[in-house]
Formats: C-alpha cells, sequence, structure tokens
C-alpha cells in the first residue's frame, strides 16, 4: 500500500500532544527520533526518556488530504503558522533495507562473519567463515559489543568446548564458536525472531548437530566451559548469580553489551565467583572476561 508521511523537528513542543494529534488525523504510525547528537542507550528501568530536541516522522496512507491535516494540527497544537511538506514514501522492505551496506567483515585472525554470496577479501584459505542473515534480530558484528565478543572468540579455546550463549539474537556468537571448535552451543533468547533467526542462520552454515536453540525461560544445563551474554549491564548484574552456577570451575564468561562507565559496577557482581580480567575497550563500549574460580568458593 502506497503511504506519504511528514517530518517535523518539534521544537518544545509535547512529542505525546503532537504524536495524539497525528493519529487524531489518521496516521498509521508516528516514529520519534533524535534531531541532534544525544544517543539514549540504556533507559533507568520504568523510565521512558527522550532527547533535547526531538524529529517526529508520521505516515499516513496515500488517500489522506495534506491539506486538511494540516489544518486539523495547526488548530490543535495552536501553532497557526505550522507548514507541513508531505512526500511519498517509496516501497521497500524497510527491515532489510540496511542490508545494502552489509559487507564482509574480519574479526581477530581468521574470524569472518559474510552475508551470503560474499567472501571473505583476504586471507581466504584460512578463514573461518560465519555465513549470517540476522533477519529480524540482532547481531551482525557492525555493533562493538558484538564484535568484541567475535574478537575474543577467535582466539578462545574452543576445541571440544560447550558453549552458552545467553541473548543469541542471530546466533552470531554461538554459531561462531561451533564454526571454531566448540562441540555444542546452547543459544537462549526471549525474542522469538531471534530464535527463528539463529535457526535459519544455523542451516545457512550447515550446521545440522551441535546446536540448540531454545527460550530463555527453558532450562539452561550447567557445567559450561565458555558462557557468553552480550546484553546490557542491569540484566547482567541481575544475572551474575546463575551465570556463575552454569560456569564451570575454570571455565569462562564474556560479558559485554556495556559501556564504559558500567564495568565498575558489573565486574564487582561477578567478582564472587570469577577472577575478572582487564576490560577490553571498543567504541566507548566495553567486554569483560572472568574465569569461574572453584564452585565450592563463594558458591
Amino acid at each position: 500500500m502506497p503511504f506519504i508521511q511528514f517530518h517535523l523537528t518539534l521544537n518544545g513542543l509535547d512529542p505525546d500532544t503532537v504524536e495524539a494529534a497525528c493519529f487524531a488525523t489518521g496516521a498509521v504510525a508516528v516514529t520519534l527520533a533524535d534531531a541532534g547528537d544525544a544517543p539514549i542507550l540504556e533507559p533507568a528501568p520504568g523510565t521512558t526518556p527522550l532527547w533535547p530536541t526531538i524529529a517526529l516522522t508520521a505516515l499516513y496512507e496515500d488517500t489522506a488530504d495534506p491539506t486538511a491535516i494540516t489544518v486539523v494540527l495547526r488548530e490543535q497544537l495552536e501553532r497557526p503558522d505550522l507548514t507541513l511538506t508531505f512526500v511519498p514514501v517509496v516501497e521497500r522492505v524497510w527491515e532489510r533495507e540496511w542490508l545494502k551496506d552489509f559487507r564482509p567483515m574480519r574479526f581477530g585472525d581468521r574470524l569472518w562473519i559474510c552475508p551470503g554470496g560474499q567472501a571473505p577479501t583476504a586471507d581466504a584459505d584460512r578463514a573461518v567463515i560465519v555465513w549470517l542473515d540476522p533477519g529480524l534480530a540482532f547481531g551482525t558484528g557492525t555493533h562493538a559489543t558484538t564484535a568484541l565478543c567475535l574478537e575474543w572468540l577467535d582466539e578462545a579455546p574452543l576445541h571440544q568446548a560447550r558453549v552458552l550463549d545467553v541473548g543469541t539474537g542471530s546466533g552470531i556468537l554461538a554459531i561462531a564458536a561451533l564454526r571454531l571448535g566448540a562441540t555444542h552451543a546452547h543459544a537462549l533468547d526471549i525474542d522469538p525472531q531471534s530464535l527463528i533467526a539463529t535457526r535459519d542462520n544455523a542451516a545457512r552454515n550447515h550446521i545440522i548437530t551441535g546446536l540448540t536453540v531454545a527460550h530463555a525461560d527453558a532450562p539452561w544445563g550447567d557445567a559450561y566451559d565458555i558462557v557468553l551474554a552480550n546484553i546490557l549491564a542491569e540484566p547482567l548484574i541481575e544475572l551474575a548469580s546463575r551465570l556463575a552456577q552454569v560456569t564451570r570451575a575454570n571455565g569462562k564468561i564474556i560479558l559485554s553489551g556495556l559501556l564504559s562507565a558500567q564495568a565498575d559496577e558489573v565486574t564487582a557482581a561477578y567478582l564472587p565467583w570469577f577472577d575478572m580480567e582487564p576490560a577490553r575497550a571498543r567504541d566507548g563500549w566495553i567486554g569483560l572476561v572472568g574465569t569461574r574460580r572453584d564452585h565450592t568458593a563463594g558458591a
């Protein structure tokens, strides 16, 4: 179905008021975005913060009357000088549009993440390749948190390892671990789209055995050699005890999804069970690695 839309920088207008007015005039979708450069990366629990300067986009069916909409919004927002420019929306598969810029990426010495049909650009004879299509799930390697985990996996002792991947997203870390020598990976997520993407990417990489994909409410198992959790600081802190329980003695835990300022708090949550290494940093994000002490100590 064809659509038209307009963009409006709110400049002091209340976002909820403008959003409600747009829906009252027949908008089928309203989105808010940062009109400046002030990203909100992890809101505090129970809050929905917005940016200092907000850009609103309102989407309408192309049968809508731009003149009538403008008249109504001027009245409801008490902005008689309001000018709106409606433009047609080109029909595309928007959730996949960004993939046109997704190219093979190298992590560490030999691990490559490649979209379908695009081979590594160097050292192809020794490359370990993960063929990837994220679908609607998070995880391509383009984000610093995922990149930190992939670089660690490239140098990790994965031969015959059992791996737990909490918050698997596209399955990228679990599949990379298997391609690098792990014998089993247990991939968990709360998002059904992630479970679909992980299974699809496993098939894309001809992984038939060795991978368990399950909702995070299902049993996690235990005695993993490597536990990966690329989520956010608050859930990592909440899960510290549980992640410790499923990591075998001398096993490794890799934590990511953290800003540099959150390193100390997350590290402190894991110190009762793990000997933590210095943080690895990339683009303002960090990854933490710990070694599980004997389960009888602090467990």
